[in-house]
């Protein structure tokens, strides 16, 4: 029978342990905690931030977009480094908490330390891949084996397999989105098919107004409607096939959070398709975090395992 010393009972509680980053609504200061949950990281952060009792209970949110955080499993799904915002009781998030992160936002400006960013997510808990955007997998996919290999303290046959792996999710990616492209273009031949049908039986009925109303549906939106999307994430929505695909997992709840109508005036779409996309993200945002959640599942049946097995990671040399 295994048995743990202190060091290694250590060790393992350290693995389950998730590093976080906090800070109050208007403090200049952040502080940097380990917690293994919601109710530990909240105690620790009425701690370090000195916030009374009568200021209790607490509400943590994420620094970047005020997202409140109260679910376990998404706290889980969390990337380690997460930046929160310590709300006492009756306080309000506002954007304003939001300019500490902006003080860091230029060591992520270069393309070497975006990788080494996404490195440390990996290292932290390999199935972070999942709820990664293309554009963030191809970054790692191209960075020098060695590179990367020093950076997640690991051998570059390893690495050689986790890049392929990430080259195999990324294609899946394309995969699914052709075959979405395919399934559009044989059901708008189908439409096109039973109009002019239609109009072969009825040569004498009247031009139907209902199939202009699509193309109207912008006609009564403000272009100027604010939205808090980035540029480059409209951009995908607007232009990439398919878009839920190629976005990370927190744009896709920023995509979700907006308002139907100023995303439709924000994209030139009529409320319908606006809507339609929020739907295609909220489903593929649920897809990536019920396997993320399932791969937790398999790992807390692991004993002893400090994070998911690089030896065990599946091998990219498999046949699709």
């Amino acid at each position: 029978r295994e048995v743990h010393g202190p060091r290694g009972s250590a060790e393992l509680m350290a693995a389950r342990l998730k590093r976080c980053v906090v800070r109050r609504r208007d403090g200049p200061e952040q502080h940097g905690v380990a917690a293994s949950c919601l109710r530990e990281l909240r105690d620790k952060a009425c701690g370090v931030l000195a916030i009374d009792k009568a200021q209790e209970p607490i509400t943590l949110v994420l620094a970047e977009d005020g997202t409140i955080v109260d679910d376990e499993d998404y706290f889980l799904c969390l990337p380690s480094n997460t930046k929160f915002v310590a709300l006492a009781k009756d306080e309000k998030w506002s954007d304003s908490g939001t300019s500490w992160l902006s003080e860091s936002g230029d060591e992520v400006d270069s393309a070497a330390e975006k990788w080494k960013q996404l490195a440390r997510q990996l290292k932290d808990d390999l199935s972070n891949i999942i709820l990664m955007s293309e554009e963030d997998l191809q970054v790692l996919i191209d960075v020098p084996r060695s590179d990367l290999a020093e950076e997640l303290a690991q051998s570059e046959t390893k690495v050689q397999v986790l890049q392929d792996t990430l080259q195999q999710v990324l294609d899946r990616r394309e995969e699914e989105r052709q075959s979405r492209q395919l399934l559009e273009l044989y059901l708008e031949a189908l439409k096109t098919e039973d109009s002019i049908l239609s109009k072969v039986a009825e040569p004498q009925a009247a031009p139907r107004k209902e199939m202009d109303v699509v193309d109207t549906g912008t006609s009564s939106t403000d272009s100027s409607a604010p939205t808090a999307l980035r540029d480059q994430v409209l951009a995908a929505l607007k232009e990439k096939p398919a878009p839920e695909l190629c976005l990370d997992s927190q744009d896709l709840e920023l995509v979700l959070k907006e308002d139907a109508a100023a995303l439709a005036s924000a994209l030139g779409w009529d409320k319908q398709k606006a809507a339609a996309l929020q739907d295609a993200c909220d489903q593929e945002l649920s897809r990536r975090l019920k396997q993320v959640q399932a791969l937790h599942s398999l790992r807390s049946t692991s004993k002893g395992k400090k994070s998911l097995p690089w030896g065990d990671w599946p091998s990219a040399k498999r046949k699709k």
